[in-house]
């Protein structure tokens, strides 16, 4: 019988480090008509920009319909920043991100942006 439950004790660990294991990445996926050259985040209405996350991409951009690994944002609604390769500056409010999903911002939804 404790055989048993060493056996079932050891099968929960194994599926608990699996679990962890397999945990997803945050991203965002880049739906706008442009490429994302600078993507920062910030809770909603304070503008104190966090780290530029385009570090996390190997040519520091995202490309339209390119996804971007985001590090260091708990779930949470936060306010986004992007700069374009066309010198567009976009403030996006209130966009919900959760961690180990995929958030995206498309272009017919953006508010009005500065050059």
């Amino acid at each position: 019988m404790r055989e048993k439950w060493i056996f079932v004790a050891l099968g929960m660990a194994t599926l608990a480090f699996t679990g962890a294991a397999e945990a997803k990445d945050t991203q965002f996926w880049n739906l706008t008509a442009n490429t994302i050259t600078a993507f920062q985040v910030s809770a909603p209405g304070k503008s104190d920009w966090g780290t530029d996350q385009t570090v996390n991409d190997s040519d520091r951009s995202v490309d339209h319909d390119e996804r971007l690994k985001i590090t260091g944002v708990a779930t949470g609604v936060y306010d986004v920043k992007f700069k374009d390769q066309k010198g567009r500056v976009c403030v996006v409010p209130n966009v919900a991100i959760k961690q180990g999903g995929v958030f995206s911002i498309e272009e017919k939804k953006l508010p009005p942006c500065t050059n």
